[in-house]
């Protein structure tokens, strides 16, 4: 068992796929010899070599093309686009030519490929630096989109994540990155679709991802110091495909849900959550779901109106307890 840093996580979960499989190669700006932007791939290089660890020119559009036409010819690349923002420069990809590769050649060509980006604010980047991108890319069929919050989950689930047969946006927390957990010796091997309960509760589900996973685990803490509310705490992890039993179980033993986003509010995933409860466990709930969410605007450098946008444990607590005890 060693404990790790979630960027280290990040190296070690490529280097066991990589050293697993020939085939797996790694692209991107600034991955090989600088370690990466924010050093998740230090080693990689000396270890595999600059045939299978490329740095690339600074052209998202390229490097998503690059990984395209080596997924589609055998290998199984991990493209690497150093900002999630930056999804928008090559959208055309990740919106037309992935997800739907598969499908158009009736099962003739597969695109095993993922591409890793660093997601979210918190760090001070700015309004074209900081955007949670899970929206943009949880709403084509085809892809798959995961988004760790431990260590732990970024090897097993890159493992899941670089074998699956389709498309997958690995999402990466910028502001999660320091943060460390103990991740166990030997190979790890996850399951995508599927979600954690990381504290039981029976009063409310708290349903998370993220960099709001730790900080709803922090606010369920101080709910029940404080106020003796027990809080169920699920980490969703996988976006697409969903954990829809383990989320409807949770809410039927505890019967109160609140969402917790940092996307905008605006068509944030929370919003397809509460959908799918209003849908399947309507008659579970004691109270309307609650989204606990980045309001829509862009978000600011400043760190104050910064983190005043983003939710915080302090919002958390105080939206959970003004609803449980309205």
């Amino acid at each position: 068992m060693a404990q790790l840093t979630y960027r280290d996580a990040v190296a070690r979960g490529i280097a066991q796929e990589m050293a697993r499989d020939e085939d797996v190669v790694f692209l991107g700006e600034d991955i090989a010899k600088a370690g990466g932007v924010f050093k998740a791939t230090v080693g990689l290089l000396e270890q595999f070599g600059p045939l299978r660890v490329r740095d690339t020119p600074i052209s998202e559009q390229a490097i998503l093309g690059a990984a395209m036409g080596a997924a589609m010819t055998g290998l199984k690349p991990i493209a690497e686009i150093m900002f999630a923002d930056f999804i928008a420069v090559c959208y055309d990809y990740i919106a037309n030519e992935f997800p739907k590769s598969r499908y158009m050649t009736n099962g003739q060509v597969k695109c095993p490929l993922v591409v890793r980006v660093g997601n979210g604010g918190g760090a001070r980047f700015g309004a074209q630096h900081s955007q949670s991108i899970e929206n943009w890319v949880m709403q084509f069929p085809g892809l798959k989109v995961v988004a760790p919050s431990s260590p732990v989950d970024i090897v097993g689930l890159m493992a899941a994540a670089v074998r699956d047969p389709d498309p997958v946006i690995f999402i990466e927390h910028k502001s999660l990155y320091a943060t460390t957990g103990e991740v166990p010796d030997g190979e790890i091997v996850d399951t995508l679709g599927t979600a954690k309960i990381l504290r039981t509760g029976s009063d409310c589900t708290l349903i998370a991802l993220g960099m709001m996973v730790p900080r709803a685990l922090a606010a369920a803490e101080r709910l029940q110091a404080e106020e003796g509310i027990s809080c169920e705490v699920v980490d969703v992890r996988s976006l697409v495909p969903l954990d829809t039993q383990t989320i409807l179980g949770s809410v039927a033993r505890t019967h109160r849900v609140f969402t917790i986003e940092e996307n905008p509010r605006v068509l944030g995933w929370g919003a397809e959550i509460v959908s799918i409860i209003a849908d399947e466990a309507f008659y579970d709930l004691d109270g309307p779901p609650v989204r606990i969410t980045t309001p829509n605007i862009p978000l600011p450098a400043s760190d104050i109106l910064e983190d005043l946008a983003i939710p915080s444990v302090g919002r958390i607590f105080e939206t959970v307890l003004r609803s449980m005890r309205s």
